[in-house]
């Protein structure tokens, strides 16, 4: 799972293992540092502040194509009294291949893969290496003007986020010894969003971390406050629904996913009750140098 984009685009990303549940958050009762009427921020400071923390989290997104690093994801599926049902842990190698994330399974449950298992996740990187290798130009150039477009609807959906609420500075809050605005965000009543997809921002509030030195947000908090329904009503996502997205500083300006926490309750196809709680994390963060290219299956950059 990936959260790259904007800090809410997470609200809408699928957060299972095939299975198209879209999360949320709940807003974070952890108290933060009281703010003075010195320390205050009026909303369009705010504003600025939310619009360029997601603009440096859309750029975080371009630098992380330089990086590989480890993700485990847990899965809890659970019953209607909150048991733990099944639970599901997988964990892979993220790496980029000819400008394409992929994900390479190493271990199962946490243990290694089987001898067989292992060999299909090498040949399925195999066989993309060779796709991607024999790519024409044209196209190469068709998914690179996708891909921008894509960036370009984000930084639009970003305005959307920022214009589609009301904003409390809350005060200042020291995480990882540095100093963070603290900003809760609440629907703004009768905002009519322009774009489609910024339909359902009115669903959701949440609280925001926002590294004060360089305009990185560093955790994100919200919650699903009405219901949400996806795809012709073929899933609905139900109040209540909360997750927990933090980032880490892996050096100079980059910013990347360190945890996530999600807890689903939703309704799939209005009848089967979906109750997941979700844990998302990235480690073993691994800079390539700027001309490193994988072209040969198991072939590495080199890592500063």
């Amino acid at each position: 799972m990936r959260f790259r984009y904007t800090i809410f685009v997470v609200l809408v990303t699928c957060l299972s293992f095939g299975q198209a549940i879209s999360a949320s958050a709940k807003s974070s009762e952890a108290p933060a540092g009281t703010a003075s009427p010195a320390d205050s921020l009026s909303q369009d400071q705010i504003r600025q502040i939310i619009r360029k923390s997601a603009d440096n989290d859309i750029e975080n997104d371009k630098k992380l194509r330089n990086y590989t690093y480890v993700e485990r994801q847990e899965e809890k599926h659970l019953n209607g009294k909150g048991d733990i049902k099944s639970t599901e842990v997988k964990t892979y190698d993220v790496m980029e291949i000819y400008g394409e994330q992929v994900e390479k399974l190493i271990s199962k449950d946490d243990q290694p893969l089987s001898e067989k298992d292992a060999k299909k996740e090498d040949e399925k990187i195999q066989k993309l290496i060779d796709k991607r290798k024999d790519e024409s130009a044209d196209d190469r150039d068709k998914r690179l003007k996708k891909e921008e477009k894509d960036r370009e609807d984000e930084r639009k959906f970003v305005s959307e986020v920022a214009d589609a609420y009301n904003f409390k500075f809350v005060g200042m809050e020291t995480l990882e010894g540095r100093q963070n605005y603290v900003i809760d965000a609440d629907p703004k009543p009768g905002y009519e969003p322009k774009m489609k997809e910024a339909k359902i921002l009115p669903k959701f509030r949440f609280r925001a971390w926002i590294d004060k030195d360089e305009i990185q947000w560093k955790k994100l908090d919200a919650e699903c406050i009405d219901t949400v329904s996806f795809g012709l009503l073929l899933f609905r996502l139900h109040k209540g629904s909360h997750a927990l997205i933090e980032q880490t500083r892996v050096n100079d300006g980059v910013w990347l996913q360190q945890h996530v926490t999600v807890k689903v309750d939703g309704r799939l196809a209005l009848f089967k009750g979906i109750d997941v709680d979700f844990d998302v994390t990235d480690r073993d963060y691994k800079k390539f140098t700027s001309d490193t290219k994988i072209t040969t299956l198991g072939e590495a950059g080199t890592t500063q």
